[in-house]
């Protein structure tokens, strides 16, 4: 199928039928929204528009990382679009990895389902007793017993953790390796595994969470699971962990252009419709025009450099992207912040209700600029990176 072909209809089925479900589905819990989720995933399936991000031989649309974020902005203007394609984070960045690096055994058990829809699966890496911009710290400890590994620890925000078959957990293997990015490898754990307790869904700025959209706090109390478990390699998990990383903030960045682009939508709308006084509108307001022309620049910067990093990541690989990946990061995410904050302003009482999507888009992105990697973080890194071309 053409890709220009593929957007069009994927526009459209985003438009037309999750559009007009957001002032329900945006209010009720998980377990009520999810018939009708389910079965505007059958119709995705139907139109052959599954996994647009996963290789045609394990049934998806094969489209490169560069075009599924262009697919990414379409999905990401509906809380739900990428949810009803089967490309939503942490699932995606779980098949991504399954398909790479899990044995056949993996792939028939954990894979096959996660690809059909039957499963959900999350990602443990983040604890609240350690900084998540420094990942080579970690308490959580595998060690080896004949063929299996007893694991304890203590995980939060497990995204996706309720209603998860399986975990892929990010945990310390080889303490007493010297180099510490070879310390850490990645188990996959059954989430009705004997020692595995779920604790809470923590909540996050007043939603409280559950299902999909859960954000989940777990311990591992001698949770024994096989050695077969491992993904990759004892001491791979620094090394998957990138491969992951990399084309999933291209995900996120696109999906926050796509919240963007409906946000400035919304504003414009607005701007042009509401009547202030003595006939005039909000439109016409000089602070108005200066917003509107700001995140129109700024929205067409953000979609450029996230195409620049995909092409670099597709041509390149992760590694040797990592001051593209870095500036992306921070920079549509403060975009994303200033846009929906806008548009809010311009709605003025009826942008912090519930009545449109602006609030839940506040709510929800607002922890863009702290997860996979806080700003402050990734502008470091860039910058040292930049210096070190001076300093040689």
């Amino acid at each position: 199928m053409d890709f220009e072909k593929i957007k069009i209809k994927i526009k459209k089925l985003v438009e037309e039928e999750l559009f007009s479900l957001e002032p329900w589905i945006i209010n009720v819990g998980w377990e009520e929204k999810l018939p009708k989720l389910n079965e505007l995933r059958e119709k995705v399936k139907d139109m052959g528009l599954w996994l647009p991000q996963i290789p045609k031989e394990y049934g998806g649309l094969g489209l490169s990382l560069q075009q599924h974020g262009e697919v990414s902005e379409i999905l990401g203007t509906s809380p739900y679009g990428h949810y009803i394609f089967n490309c939503q984070a942490p699932d995606a960045g779980n098949m991504e990895i399954l398909i790479e690096f899990g044995t056949n055994e993996q792939k028939e058990k954990y894979l096959y389902p996660l690809l059909e829809g039957k499963t959900r699966s999350c990602f443990a890496m983040t604890e609240p007793n350690y900084a998540g911009s420094n990942p080579v710290k970690m308490g959580t400890i595998a060690k080896k017993e004949g063929e299996n590994y007893i694991i304890n620890g203590h995980k939060w925000f497990t995204s996706g953790f309720d209603g998860s078959s399986f975990v892929i957990v990010m945990l310390i293997t080889k303490p007493e390796e010297d180099n510490q990015h070879k310390r850490a490898s990645q188990i996959i754990i059954p989430t009705d595994t004997d020692g595995l307790e779920f604790v809470r869904n923590v909540q996050i700025m007043g939603h409280p969470g559950g299902g999909w959209e859960s954000h989940s706090e777990i311990k591992f109390n001698n949770c024994k699971v096989s050695s077969s478990n491992v993904l990759g390699g004892d001491g791979e998990g620094f090394s998957i962990a990138q491969k992951r990383l990399g084309p999933g903030r291209i995900h996120h960045c696109m999906r926050w252009i796509g919240i963007c682009e409906r946000s400035f939508d919304l504003m414009c709308k607005r701007a042009v419709s509401r009547e202030i006084s003595h006939g005039k509108k909000l439109a016409d307001k000089q602070t108005i025009q200066n917003w509107i022309a700001e995140c129109r620049a700024e929205i067409n910067a953000a979609r450029l450099l996230v195409k620049d990093a995909a092409e670099k990541i597709d041509k390149n690989g992760s590694y040797k992207s990592r001051s593209e990946i870095s500036i992306i990061k921070f920079y549509c995410a403060n975009v994303l912040q200033k846009v929906v904050d806008y548009a809010i302003q311009v709605h003025g009482a009826l942008g912090v209700t519930d009545d449109i999507i602006l609030a839940s888009y506040y709510r929800h992105e607002r922890a863009a600029r702290i997860y996979d990697g806080a700003d402050e973080v990734h502008k470091s890194r860039l910058a040292r990176s930049i210096l070190k071309l001076y300093n040689s």
